[in-house]
C-alpha cells in the first residue's frame, strides 16, 4: 500500500482523512518538527499545493493536502479561501465564528446561503499531482449548536441533512454527505488507477 504524509497537522481534519481513505493509501502523520506552511495563495488548489509540495520536499514522500473554504453568499463569497485565518491572522475556530455570526446579525435565514469547499490535493516527489473538489451546499444557523467537529462545523447547515448542524452529527454522517468527504472520496477513485 502507497505510504503517504498527511500536510494537515489538525488532528480532526487526519482523523476524517484516514476514516475516508482507510485501504487505499497508509497515511502517515506529518512530522512534528515540519514548521507550518504560509498559505498565501489565492486559491484552495494554490494553497493545498503549496503545503503537499513543502511535506514532499521535506520528507522525500508523496503528500496528501487539502483546503477548505466556507462561501457564504450574503457576504459576497467570503471568508472563502480566508476561512482559518478570518478573524485575523492568529486567530482561532471560535473567532472565526465569532465574527462570522456578527457579520450575519439581522439577516435571515432564507438569505443565509452558503456552501463549504474543499480542495483535496496529492503530490508526488516526481511533480505528479492528482487535484479532487468536493462540495457541500448549506447555510449558515443563527447561532452554534452541537459539541462535535471543528472550524465552522456547528454553524453549517448541510442542504442534504435534516436540519442538525455538522457539530450536532457523528463522524460517518457528516462524512457521507460533507464537502472533505466529497473531495476525498473523489481523490480516492483517481487514486486508485494511478497508485
Amino acid at each position: 500500500m502507497l505510504k503517504v504524509v498527511c500536510a494537515s497537522a489538525n488532528p480532526h481534519k487526519f482523523e476524517e482523512i484516514i476514516g475516508i481513505m482507510n485501504g487505499v493509501v497508509e497515511l502517515l502523520p506529518r512530522p512534528v518538527e515540519l514548521a507550518e506552511v504560509d498559505e498565501t495563495a489565492d486559491s484552495l488548489v494554490g494553497n493545498a499545493r503549496l503545503k503537499a509540495r513543502a511535506v514532499c520536499a521535506a520528507t522525500g514522500m508523496p503528500a496528501l493536502a487539502d483546503d477548505t473554504g466556507l462561501e457564504v453568499d450574503a457576504l459576497g463569497g467570503a471568508p472563502g479561501v480566508h476561512s482559518a485565518r478570518y478573524a485575523g491572522p492568529e486567530s482561532n475556530d471560535a473567532a472565526n465564528r465569532h465574527k462570522l455570526l456578527a457579520q450575519l446579525d439581522g439577516i435571515s435565514s432564507e438569505q443565509r446561503t452558503a456552501r463549504f469547499r474543499t480542495v483535496a490535493l496529492m503530490a508526488w516527489p516526481d511533480g505528479r499531482e492528482l487535484v479532487a473538489e468536493g462540495i457541500c451546499e448549506g447555510r449558515i444557523a443563527d447561532r452554534e449548536r452541537g459539541r462535535r467537529g471543528f472550524g465552522y462545523d456547528s454553524l453549517f447547515i448541510a442542504n442534504e441533512g435534516d436540519g442538525r448542524t455538522f457539530a450536532e452529527m457523528s463522524l460517518d454522517e457528516k462524512q457521507h454527505m460533507s464537502h472533505r468527504g466529497m473531495a476525498f472520496r473523489a481523490l480516492t477513485e483517481l487514486l486508485l488507477p494511478a497508485s
